[in-house]
């Protein structure tokens, strides 16, 4: 997975420096996350960065791109012999399958084998202070009001049957705020990250 910064006004300059070469695939496709548990799949390839709402990509298309946006969901990587997808996990997205959504679509989609899982820079377990209504929809990962939504992402993905899950083990909301943007930290009007995963 690789993960790059998108500016917004407030941040104009880092939007040019971190979208450079970003990916080096030949073609893109983005899923804009405004859909909960939607999910895009891409099954010709495009030059387009606009590949439709939802909270997942997937696909069987070498050198295509998948990607999301985040700023403080996780951005997840999942990946197998013949397909690759990107979620974008949020309290939303994890409650309603995105996970299993994103696993399933990859079997479909003919990923054989293992398949592997990265979890991106996302609001940790040690900053991510939550109310009663999340504590109850997650309530063996919360500590006392501190939900670790990247366990229980981890814990989605091995029970969907994803053999490696890595965690890049970085928290956006305590993170430097020039490193990665955070909702929580910076407010409504900060950027975002993108996660991108392909086939070669």
């Amino acid at each position: 997975m690789v993960i790059y910064a998108r500016g917004t006004a407030t941040h104009p300059s880092r939007s040019a420096t971190c979208r450079r070469g970003s990916c080096g695939s030949s073609a893109g496709a983005a899923s804009s996350s405004t859909v909960a548990g939607a999910l895009v799949v891409i099954e010709i390839a495009t030059k387009s960065v606009g590949a439709g709402e939802g909270d997942a990509v997937a696909t069987s298309q070498r050198d295509v791109a998948t990607a999301v946006h985040t700023a403080d969901c996780l951005p997840i990587a999942i990946g197998g012999e013949g397909a690759v997808a990107m979620l974008h996990a949020g309290w939303r997205g994890l409650a309603g399958g995105v996970v299993a959504a994103g696993v399933t679509a990859l079997r479909e989609l003919g990923a054989d084998g293992e398949l592997h899982a990265a979890i991106g820079p996302g609001a940790g377990g040690c900053c991510y202070e939550v109310g009663e209504e999340l504590s109850g929809l997650f309530p063996d990962f919360v500590t006392g009001r501190l939900l670790d939504l990247k366990a229980v992402a981890a814990a989605q993905l091995r029970e969907a049957g994803v053999g490696e899950v890595r965690d890049v083990g970085v928290c956006t909301i305590c993170a430097a705020p020039e490193r990665l943007f955070s909702h929580r930290r910076d407010g409504p009007g900060t950027g975002r990250q993108g996660g991108f995963a392909w086939l070669r």
